[in-house]
C-alpha cells in the first residue's frame, strides 16, 4: 500500500519487517533518522525479538554486529561518509568472514573540508572491502533492496551495503510502498547461519593465515563474491513476482533502442538523466540510459552488453580519486577496453552540488557537438573563474 513517507521511516520500516535480531547504531547524518526509527520500533515491541546496541562509535557498531552475526544472529547496521571511513579497520573483517551483515550506508560527502551532503565518496572509497555494493535509484528501489540485500546476504554469507543517496532519499517524503510482512517472510526465510560461534563446540574463525596459504583464501574469498552475479538477478525476479514491482537486478537500461550514446550512472541523479533523455528523444537525439544498481562485484558482461555498439558512453560519476580519475569510469573504460566507444568521464554533484537538468542537457550537447575531450576528466558546472584565481596564487606563491 502507498503512503507518504520519508526515505528513512520507509527503510526502517522495510529492516523491521526483515526481522534483526541485532541492531547496532551510532548516528551521523543523514543515516541518524533510520536508526532512530528502528529503535522506536524496538522500544515499542513492533520489532521482537531484537537486541538494539547503542555504541560508541561506527567502528564499535560494525564490531558488534561482527560478533553478532558470528554467534549466529541475522544483524544491521548504517552509517555514512566519516562514520563508514571508521569502519574501515572491520570492514574486510566482516566480508574476510563471510558474515551476512547488512548495513545502510547513506551516501555522503567525506572532508575535509566537512560537508553533510550528498555524493557517492564514502562508498566508492571502501570498494575494494570485499562487500557487495547496491545502489538505489529511488525511495521505493531503496526500501526494495533491503528486502533483497538480506536474501542475498543470508543465500551467500557475505555483508550487503544498500546504498542511497543521504538528504537527496534519506529526508524526501513521498509515496512509498512499504513490502508487507507476509512477503517479506515469503522471500526470506528464518536466519540460518552458515557459521556459528557455539561455546558448546568451540572452534576459531578469522585465526591468523601465512603465506602458504593466504592467496588461496583471498581467491575463494573473490570467487564467492562473484556467485553475487548469478544470484541477483534471481532474488530480483523473486521479487518482482511477490511484488509486482521491476527493482534491484545488476543493470538496467532505458531507451536504449537505436540508442548511439547512453549516460550511465548510478543512484538518484538517474531521475533527472532520464527526464533530459526523454526530451532529447522527442527531438530525434538517439540516446539512453544505462543504470547500474549492483557497483560490487562489477557487472563486466553485463555493462558491456548494455553499451555494446554505441558511439559515446558518458559517465556520470559522483566521486573521483585524486590523482588518478574517477572509480566508475574505470571501470567503465576497461569494460570497452577492446571496442571504439569513446568514454567521456565527468564528475557531477560534488559535495551535494545539484545537477539539474540544464547542466545534463549543457553536457550532452557538448558531448554531441564535440565539445568534450574524452580524453580529459571532465567537472560538471565547475566555476572557472575561482578555480583559475586560486590556481593563478597557487603558482605565484611558487614562484
Amino acid at each position: 500500500m502507498l503512503r507518504q513517507l520519508e526515505g528513512s521511516r520507509a527503510v526502517a520500516e522495510t529492516v523491521a519487517r526483515c526481522r534483526p535480531q541485532v541492531i547496532a547504531a551510532y548516528p551521523i547524518s543523514p543515516q541518524t533518522h533510520i536508526v532512530e526509527a528502528l529503535s522506536d520500533l524496538v522500544r515499542t515491541g513492533e520489532l521482537e525479538p531484537c537486541e538494539y546496541l547503542m555504541v560508541e562509535s561506527e567502528f564499535g557498531a560494525l564490531s558488534a554486529c561482527i560478533g553478532a552475526s558470528a554467534a549466529g544472529s541475522r544483524t544491521y547496521t548504517a552509517t555514512a561518509s566519516q562514520g563508514l571511513l571508521f569502519m574501515a579497520e572491520a570492514l574486510p573483517n566482516a566480508s574476510g568472514l563471510g558474515l551476512p551483515v547488512v548495513m545502510t550506508v547513506a551516501n555522503r560527502a567525506i572532508g575535509a573540508p566537512i560537508n553533510i551532503w550528498n555524493d557517492h565518496s564514502d562508498a566508492m572509497s571502501q570498494r575494494d572491502a570485499g562487500w557487495v555494493q547496491l545502489f538505489a535509484e529511488s525511495n521505493q528501489e531503496a526500501v526494495d533492496l533491503h528486502v533483497q540485500a538480506f536474501v542475498l546476504a543470508e543465500r551467500l554469507s557475505l555483508p550487503v551495503m544498500v546504498c542511497m543517496d543521504g538528504f537527496v532519499l534519506t529526508h524526501a517524503v513521498e509515496e512509498i510502498d512499504v513490502p508487507d510482512q507476509e512477503v517479506v517472510d515469503s522471500l526470506l526465510p528464518p536466519f540460518s547461519p552458515r557459521q556459528v560461534l557455539d561455546p558448546a563446540a568451540p572452534v576459531t574463525i578469522g585465526a591468523m593465515v601465512g603465506p602458504e596459504a593466504f592467496t588461496e583464501v583471498k581467491y575463494l574469498a573473490a570467487a564467492q563474491q562473484l556467485r553475487v552475479l548469478d544470484e541477483v538477478p534471481v532474488i530480483a525476479e523473486a521479487f518482482e513476482q511477490a511484488t509486482g514491482r521491476s527493482s534491484g537486478g545488476l543493470v538496467s537500461s532505458y531507451r536504449m533502442e537505436e540508442a548511439t550514446i547512453a549516460v550511465l550512472a548510478m543512484g538518484s541523479v538517474l531521475g533527472s538523466v532520464k527526464d533530459v533523455v526523454d526530451e532529447l528523444r522527442d527531438v530525434g537525439v538517439p540516446i539512453g540510459v544505462v543504470a547500474v544498481s549492483c557497483y560490487r562485484p562489477w557487472p563486466l558482461d553485463e555493462v558491456r552488453a548494455a553499451l555494446a555498439g554505441l558511439e559515446q558512453v558518458v559517465v556520470l560519476n559522483r566521486a573521483f580519486a585524486v590523482g588518478s580519475g574517477t572509480m566508475l569510469g574505470q571501470d567503465v573504460r576497461l569494460t570497452l577496453a577492446t571496442s571504439a566507444t569513446r568514454v567521456h568521464d565527468v564528475v557531477a554533484g560534488l559535495g551535494g552540488r545539484p545537477v539539474t537538468r540544464a547542466s545534463i542537457r549543457s553536457l550532452l550537447a557538448a558531448v554531441i557537438g564535440g565539445e568534450v575531450d574524452p580524453d580529459r576528466l571532465h567537472f560538471l558546472d565547475l566555476d572557472q573563474d575561482v578555480v583559475a584565481r586560486e590556481l593563478g596564487l597557487a603558482l605565484a606563491k611558487e614562484s
